[in-house]
C-alpha cells in the first residue's frame, strides 16, 4: 500500500539522488515543494529543463559559459591577463577564487584530478590543453589551484613535468594555519605547509 502519492514519491526519490542529499533531506524538500505556491515548482522544472541546453564549455579554458557563446567573458576580457594562468579541477573552483577579488589572471578547468582508485587517467583531463594554451598565449605562470589531497598534488606534480623545460613559472596556492585553529587541532601535513610557506615580518 503506497503511503504517499506516486506523483510526491517520485520527487523524493529523484531530489534523493543528488549528492549530500539523504532520504530525510529529499522528503523536507519535497514536503517543502508541495506546500509552496504551484510557481515555485514550475519554476524549478523550468530551470532543470534548460541546464543542459544552456550551457556550454569556453573552448580556451573549459569553464562553464552560456550556449550561444564560444569563450569565457573571463578570457576575452581585456583587463585580465592571459599570460597568469590558475589551474582548477572544475568550474565551480572558478568562483570560489573569483570570490576573493585577487585574481585578475585566467583560468584553465582539467576536468577532474588523475585518481587511479576512481580509473581517472592523465589523458582524461585537459592537460595537453594546457600545455599548448602555455605556448600559444605566451603564458608565463602558471598557478596550480588544485585540491591539497593526494589526488591534487599528484595531479600538480604531473602538470609540472609536462611543462618541461618551457620558461613559465610554476607556483602552488599557499597552504597554512586557517584563521581561528588552535595548533593542536591541525593536521601534520598542513602544519608541515605552513611551516615551508612561513612568512618574514
Amino acid at each position: 500500500m503506497n503511503i504517499l502519492p506516486p506523483a510526491l514519491t517520485d520527487v523524493i526519490d529523484a531530489l534523493g539522488a543528488l549528492p549530500g542529499v539523504g532520504p530525510r533531506t529529499a522528503e523536507r524538500y519535497a514536503y517543502y515543494l508541495v506546500r509552496r505556491d504551484p510557481s515555485l515548482s514550475s519554476e524549478l522544472a523550468a530551470a532543470l529543463q534548460n541546464l543542459h541546453s544552456g550551457i556550454g564549455v569556453c573552448q580556451k579554458t573549459f569553464a562553464l559559459i552560456p550556449a550561444d557563446q564560444t569563450l569565457s567573458d573571463l578570457y576575452t576580457d581585456p583587463r585580465r591577463d592571459k599570460t597568469t594562468v590558475a589551474v582548477v579541477a572544475e568550474p565551480f573552483d572558478i568562483m570560489a577564487l573569483e570570490k576573493t577579488g585577487q585574481f585578475n589572471g585566467t583560468y584553465h578547468v582539467l576536468g577532474g584530478l588523475i585518481s587511479p582508485i576512481d580509473g581517472i587517467s592523465p589523458e582524461q583531463l585537459r592537460i595537453a590543453q594546457l600545455t599548448n594554451r602555455i605556448d600559444e598565449d605566451g603564458v608565463v605562470e602558471i598557478i596550480l589551484a588544485t585540491n591539497a589531497s593526494v589526488e591534487g598534488e599528484s595531479t600538480a606534480l604531473y602538470i609540472q613535468q609536462q611543462i618541461g623545460d618551457r620558461s613559465v613559472k610554476i607556483s602552488r596556492l599557499a597552504r597554512g594555519i586557517p584563521i581561528g585553529l588552535d595548533l593542536e587541532y591541525a593536521d601534520q601535513i598542513t602544519l608541515g605547509r605552513a611551516l615551508v610557506g612561513r612568512q618574514t615580518l
